[in-house]
């Protein structure tokens, strides 16, 4: 642990940003080696300490199964450090970019520049995977760091401030405490860039404070992820897939399907459908080791109210299990539950679930559905079902959202060469593979004068020049 981090936290903060901000003003631009380096410390940082942040997030979770760590936390970094690694050297060369006639035997070049010091600020849910994805990206790009972990997971901040500390200088990566101190004024900092990665009304708050540094933000927030099931989808097979999709981390993921779009005439059936698989996958024990637990009493609450208030309302709940088995709470795992025939008012159709509560809603046409998603703030993620090339077209040509699966959920985000991003609400900017790159780089149009090209022309006095000039501008247009 870094001494400079146990007391008075945010004086401390302060002076170690400034003194990161020096040197990389100091140390503008990286060559390829010490990136290099940089990257390949971070996998050390990740590959020795593999099975310890597993048990750690576990610990922070109440349980946290290992296999989900596993795939979709440690084999994602490990895909991500490879990609940068192997394309970093072609990223890092200026692009040629074409010149106009007018200008010619110049010559454009589009040059990635670090930014300097990029702040990320962490989300819970997948502690290792979203706050290390963003680091590498800025690694890679020339730029420091600095990293505040969530305060919901301290036993992962804790080891995760510990082992960068043993492979990075202070001045290169650092991983600050989770006091409310240096929560508060973690944003206020006058980063180059900052990422923050949580829930949209946090990310108002981020947002309005980089604002008065005029500092970048990316936003990965979340909201409601809505699947549509068209009339021509294979219901069991849409089923299975949603309640994976569903289920991962316990619902605990930012791009988990909110909430469904079925036709009314295959509602219940599609709702037993899924309830089916969900038992299939996770079984009727809460003390199943494939099933992880909710990250903390107050989140399992609300989600106790949701499911309440939709059954006073009238929704029929489905579970797979028993949920008055005490041993569902004394795990802090909430059973998975389906709400049939939900309605817009209820609370679970308010605000993102993140959980392993699903709402179904049933809808009488494909134009329905499209207009529900529209009436809405636009969603961080979108799930189609169906075997209809023009009816899943008519969705994607008419809805708006940060990426999309197309018979399936959550793989769109594991795509490195695609960007991953939220629009709207849902989040601003994006990174993944040479997207993180350039979302962390200063591209900076350089100009090269010719000695050859007639640019004096434009100077006074102008006489008729200018005119000549004017009229062939226009001929080459």
């Amino acid at each position: 642990m870094d001494k400079s981090l146990t007391n008075a936290p945010l004086q401390a903060l302060e002076e170690a940003f400034h003194a990161m901000r020096a040197r990389s003003r100091d140390e503008p631009a990286p060559d390829l080696a010490q990136r290099l380096d940089r990257l390949a410390r971070l996998r050390s940082v990740v590959a020795d300490n593999e099975e310890r942040f597993r048990q750690a997030i576990s610990v922070d979770f109440g349980h946290r199964c290992a296999v989900e760590t596993t795939i979709a936390e440690t084999m994602l970094l490990f895909s991500e450090l490879r990609h940068a690694t192997k394309h970093l050297r072609a990223w890092m060369t200026p692009q040629r970019v074409a010149t106009a006639l007018q200008f010619l035997p110049a010559r454009n070049r589009l040059m990635p520049q670090p930014l300097g010091v990029v702040g990320i600020i962490a989300p819970w849910n997948y502690p290792l995977q979203l706050t290390l994805a963003p680091t590498i990206g800025a690694i890679a790009a020339g730029n420091r760091v600095i990293i505040k972990p969530s305060e919901l997971v301290p036993h992962f901040s804790a080891l995760l401030q510990e082992t960068v500390a043993q492979r990075f200088d202070a001045t290169e990566v650092l991983i600050t405490g989770v006091e409310d101190e240096v929560a508060k004024g973690f944003a206020s900092l006058p980063f180059d860039h900052l990422v923050f990665t949580g829930s949209t009304r946090v990310g108002r708050l981020v947002a309005e404070a980089a604002g008065r540094n005029l500092t970048p933000v990316t936003l990965e927030l979340g909201g409601k992820s809505p699947a549509i099931i068209d009339a021509s989808a294979d219901l069991d097979e849409a089923a299975e897939r949603i309640a994976y999709g569903k289920l991962l981390n316990a619902g605990q993921t930012c791009i988990a399907p909110d909430y469904v779009l079925v036709p009314e005439r295959s509602l219940q059936a599609f709702a037993e459908k899924v309830r089916a698989q969900m038992r299939r996958m996770f079984g009727t024990d809460p003390a199943n080791k494939d099933y992880t637990s909710i990250i903390s009493d107050r989140h399992y609450a609300r989600l106790e109210g949701l499911v309440a208030d939709a059954a006073r309302h009238g929704a029929k709940i489905l579970q797979p299990a028993k949920p008055d088995d005490p041993n569902w709470k004394a795990h802090r795992k909430f059973p998975p539950t389906l709400i049939a025939g939900a309605t817009e008012t209820m609370a679970a159709m308010q605000e993102e679930i993140f959980g392993p509560v699903l709402p179904v809603l049933g809808t009488r046409e494909p134009v329905e559905a499209i207009a529900f998603v529209n009436a809405r703030d636009r969603p961080l993620a979108l799930y189609w079902f169906g075997k209809d090339a023009a009816a899943r077209d008519e969705v994607l040509a008419r809805t708006v959202s940060g990426g999309v699966t197309v018979n399936d959920c959550l793989f769109h985000f594991t795509q490195i060469n695609q960007p991953m991003g939220g629009v709207g609400a849902s989040g601003t900017g994006a990174y993944h593979g040479e997207w993180g790159f350039r979302t962390f780089s200063k591209l900076k149009p350089v100009f090269y004068r010719s000695r050859f090209n007639r640019l004096a022309d434009l100077y006074p006095p102008y006489g008729g020049k200018i005119a000549r000039l004017e009229k062939l501008m226009r001929f080459m247009s």
